[in-house]
């Protein structure tokens, strides 16, 4: 390839940078193309790639008799699930993540979404990991943008003797976005940290960074410079750090867990370490037919629950634990109602685990209503959006302020205890959702329902979704006097069918199925 095309290819889908047969791509593209502030805390984040069935991973179990009427092929035997309290049960897979609950080290976060939910893998990932709205095309990750604060001029200068090491790192041939600056992503991608020599630089030289062929060499030059000075410290760290407990060798989350457990041991100073799990787009064979306990899905949660059972179990072992929280997340959920080939389609709400020494140890949110008629196209309605999740995960982790999460994912984020403990800067209130407590009458109705709720004197924005995740109809967004109140719904103009109305307020958020029949 003629060096101009590879230039031009660099700037589009970014330069794979190879140490010894390992990709190393510090920076994944160039600005022409459309250890967190001294804090030794790190965030490990794993993504559920392909979309997880929420509703075979945590079972409502008040609802598992409705719930067996529209997923009977694939619904797991109520007495094979884990019990984790009286109204919710994990797939009888995941006895690793059961223990951690059961020791204070699980915090479990029902129906996560975001208004407006795209059923597309890309463009829902692009959601997740920039941490933006639906209708908002951001080219920077959630993480990046924070980064981007602390450390404007990056890639220029980095590393440096203040900042020696990676800020984030991927396992993976490739950086995820949830890193991507303006200009550079502030994670590099690693397979081996064991297996790394450096990249021939060539000379300097002068270039001409006036012209757009000078730009992109020096801009390919930093990131062979700075990946080649990462790769050492990478190294470093890799020799220094080791292991205790014992990772199973055919589980590759677990291998993947198990290098960002000796990095941190050795001492890198990473603040945010990516890894991922693919296999959960089961349209198909999600069980195996008459045995819906076992089957594909059942084998991704095991390997899930047992690599971060492992993962805790070592960097306990190690000293680290209370530095470390981590948290899974996924493009969506799966539909309510099964299919015809012992699958499940794309859907909208899933929960989300945040798992360490100093999560709150609690479930928050409240077990969703199945419907009576549940279409083909209902997915779970969403009563948390996300970026409240990674808000309150900045705010009380990496000690960022109310007002910097706002203007880095969203006005009305709301903060979630889900941090509470180990010298952490949690000071928000009591270590419990706040509950609005609410109800409508009658459901299911023709033309018109009532929602009745109660106000404790304060804004309160209400809202009614369809069962695909989009926003239909702002009832209202006003202040409420404390109280119960009662709001008529003029629902005549709505086709036949289920929808769900959602609540917010500043600390606290609830969401109902409602059913409109003829």
């Amino acid at each position: 390839m003629k060096r101009r095309s590879f230039l031009k290819s660099a700037s589009i889908v970014g330069v794979p940078v190879l140490l010894n047969g390992v990709q190393v791509a510090a920076i994944p593209k160039s600005p022409f193309m459309t250890a967190m502030n001294g804090s030794d805390k790190v965030l490990v984040l794993i993504r559920l790639d392909g979309g997880n069935d929420g509703l075979n991973t945590l079972i409502p179990l008040d609802q598992y008799a409705q719930l067996f009427n529209v997923r009977q092929n694939i619904i797991v035997p109520e007495n094979n699930l884990l019990q984790i309290d009286n109204e919710l049960g994990l797939h009888p897979s995941m006895s690793g993540m059961k223990n951690m609950y059961d020791q204070g080290k699980l915090n479990i976060i029902q129906s996560v979404g975001y208004p407006n939910q795209n059923r597309s893998h890309f463009r829902s990932t692009d959601i997740w990991t920039s941490g933006s709205a639906a209708d908002v095309f951001e080219n920077r990750g959630w993480m990046g943008r924070y980064f981007e604060g602390l450390y404007p001029g990056y890639p220029e200068g980095y590393p440096n003797d203040d900042c020696p090491d990676p800020f984030a790192i991927t396992l993976g041939s490739f950086v995820s976005q949830t890193c991507q600056g303006a200009i550079g992503n502030y994670s590099t991608a690693l397979v081996d940290p064991t297996n790394l020599s450096n990249i021939v630089e060539g000379e300097e030289g002068e270039v001409d960074e006036s012209t757009c062929y000078g730009m992109q060499l020096q801009f390919l030059r930093t990131a062979v410079a700075q990946s080649n000075a990462y790769a050492g410290t990478i190294t470093e760290a890799a020799s220094i750090g080791t292991n205790m407990a014992t990772y199973p060798e055919d589980n590759r989350l677990a291998q993947q867990l198990k290098i960002v457990a000796q990095l941190i041991a050795g001492g890198l100073g990473t603040s945010v370490y990516i890894v991922s799990q693919g296999g959960y787009d089961t349209h198909a064979d999600q069980v195996v037919e008459g045995e819906t306990g076992v089957g594909e899905h059942a084998t991704l949660l095991q390997s899930l629950s047992d690599a971060i059972a492992v993962f805790q179990q070592d960097i306990e072992m190690l000293g680290v634990n209370e530095r470390v929280v981590g948290m899974t997340f996924s493009e969506f959920g799966r539909r309510i109602k099964s299919n015809d080939s012992l699958g499940t389609d794309h859907g909208t709400a899933a929960p989300m685990f945040v798992f360490g020494s100093c999560v709150n140890p609690t479930i928050f949110g409240e077990n969703f209503q199945v419907p009576d008629e549940v279409g083909t196209q209902d997915g779970v309605p969403m009563q948390f959006d996300f970026r409240s999740v990674y808000g309150s995960i900045l705010m009380d982790w990496f000690e960022v302020s109310e007002s910097e999460v706002q203007n880095l994912l969203y006005e009305d984020f709301q903060h979630m205890p889900i941090i509470q403990s180990c010298d952490t800067t949690s000071t928000n209130g009591p270590n419990e959702i706040q509950e609005i407590e609410t109800y409508n009458f009658p459901n299911p109705f023709e033309n018109w329902t009532t929602i009745v709720f109660q106000s404790k004197g304060e804004k309160m924005r209400i809202s009614i979704f369809d069962m695909r995740g989009s926003e239909l109809k702002v009832i209202t967004d006003q202040y409420f006097s404390k109280g119960e109140h009662q709001l008529k719904i003029d629902m005549s103009r709505f086709a036949v069918g289920n929808y769900s109305y959602r609540i917010t307020t500043k600390n606290a958020q609830s969401a109902k199925v409602i059913s409109k029949v003829k």
